[in-house]
């Protein structure tokens, strides 16, 4: 028997050595489920948008997590997915009105040169906002509207350039079917979605924190549809769902642990011998003290005897802070950093607890609807803890932690790839469905000179 076993084995050895024989690996068949991705619709903001390095460009909607999307419904034969996309060589435009951002060397006022974000040109791609792409390209299926909020989902002419700065959104303006007339919601139902994702809400909390809680307002919890996030987005879903589709609905996550509000460490004030005793000599009369080594910035507080205090912890220094003016002008030393800078402790709790709220509404909304629910909350907690994907190493840290972008807020390519799988992973779970999910590391990172 030994034997026969071994002239077996030298016959098939042999003749794999002869026709070089390969094992063979059969491809799952794609399953679909309960998804009808026929007609595959994205609502959302700036994430849903491809808005990255600070701007909406090319790459970056090409890119965008719902594309990414649509690219594994199309491994099924569904979903062709039409965006307003950019010219290709555009630099880019934000809501700033400056061109995307890549990384170069800049001399500070310190006369010391390093890497950091710069504009990619002086001056954005303006003429961009005053084409509109829908006659000619258009009804989108990628109805991803930066600086979009939850609360604006139904505004009506919110394209309507002739309301004036403020009052109407130039990104829709572009893609709008009736600038003058439409909302964003209008323009997303066009196409009759037999499937959709609605990743929105996040800019009803982030547009008050990225002006430090200055100005703008964070959108109230209750109300009805245009005023709180509830009905706003009980309106949404009922008029998507009233198509008979079914759909993925994205949490909204803790914005606060994004690189924009991280990356500029509180206690950064670093005094010699000669700083800690000026500031002792200003500040020691109103009982602030200071040491040699590392310190607490000064932060305007008019809640506070003299309208002055240091930071604590739990409390936040915005990116776009001007570095120039800390490092050589003793801003956040001698003279405090204005509040539109800084999240304080109090600033923090009442973004936070907005979120918390806001995520519960979206899981009683879901459920009650019977949609997916992707945890893009907990991903973006993932990402700040760090992780490794496929032996990559990432997380939340400012260019050197490989998914966000340089605008420290939005997704690279390669974290848009992962936020996809993020709703694929929910789609797949709950409707029956097994879309493959996308190979992130064959997507860009933060590209260095």
């Amino acid at each position: 028997m030994k034997n026969l076993l071994l002239k077996i084995s030298i016959l098939v050895t042999t003749g794999c050595i002869i026709s070089g024989c390969q094992p063979e690996f059969t491809e799952p068949a794609i399953k679909k489920g309960n998804v009808d991705a026929t007609v595959f619709v994205a609502i959302g903001d700036d994430f849903t948008a491809g808005y990255t390095d600070g701007a909406l460009y090319f790459e970056g909607q090409k890119n965008s997590f719902p594309n990414l999307i649509s690219m594994q419904f199309k491994l099924a034969g569904d979903s062709n997915f039409v965006q307003p996309l950019m010219n290709e060589n555009s630099v880019g435009i934000g809501n700033s009105g400056k061109s995307k951002s890549v990384l170069g060397y800049a001399t500070d006022c310190l006369g010391a040169s390093s890497l950091k974000p710069i504009p990619y040109s002086s001056t954005g791609d303006l003429n961009a906002l005053t084409i509109n792409l829908f006659p000619t390209i258009g009804p989108f299926n990628n109805m991803g509207v930066p600086d979009l909020k939850l609360s604006e989902l139904n505004k009506l002419a919110y394209g309507n350039s002739t309301l004036g700065n403020g009052n109407y959104n130039p990104f829709f303006s572009r893609m709008a079917s009736d600038p003058q007339v439409t909302s964003v919601l209008d323009d997303a139902t066009i196409l009759f979605p037999t499937f959709f994702s609605f990743f929105a809400g996040t800019n009803d909390v982030l547009a008050y924190a990225l002006k430090g809680a200055a100005s703008n307002n964070i959108t109230p919890s209750n109300g009805g549809a245009g005023i709180g996030f509830d009905g706003s987005l009980d309106n949404a879903i009922t008029t998507l769902k009233s198509f008979g589709g079914n759909g993925v609905i994205g949490t909204i996550p803790d914005i606060l642990d994004f690189p924009f509000f991280t990356t500029i460490p509180i206690d950064g004030l670093a005094l010699d011998s000669a700083s800690a005793t000026l500031m002792n000599a200003i500040y020691g009369p109103i009982g602030m003290n200071f040491q040699i080594g590392k310190n607490y910035f000064t932060i305007e507080d008019t809640t506070q005897p003299f309208n002055v205090r240091t930071l604590k912890p739990g409390e936040f220094i915005l990116l776009n802070i001007p570095l120039d003016s800390v490092k050589c002008f003793k801003l956040g030393s001698v003279y405090p950093i204005p509040n539109r800078y800084i999240i304080t402790e109090t600033e923090a709790n009442e973004i936070r607890n907005a979120i918390t709220t806001y995520n519960s509404i979206i899981q009683a909304t879901a459920q009650q609807h019977n949609l997916a629910v992707a945890d893009i909350h907990q991903f973006f907690k993932k990402l700040k803890a760090g992780f490794v994907y496929n032996g990559i190493s990432l997380n939340s840290s400012f260019v050197s932690g490989g998914a966000f972008s340089l605008d420290g807020i939005h997704l690279n390519a390669r974290g848009n790839a992962l936020l996809a799988n993020e709703f694929l992973k929910a789609i797949n779970a709950k409707f029956g469905s097994n879309f493959p999910l996308i190979d992130a590391t064959k997507y860009k990172g933060v590209t260095f000179p």
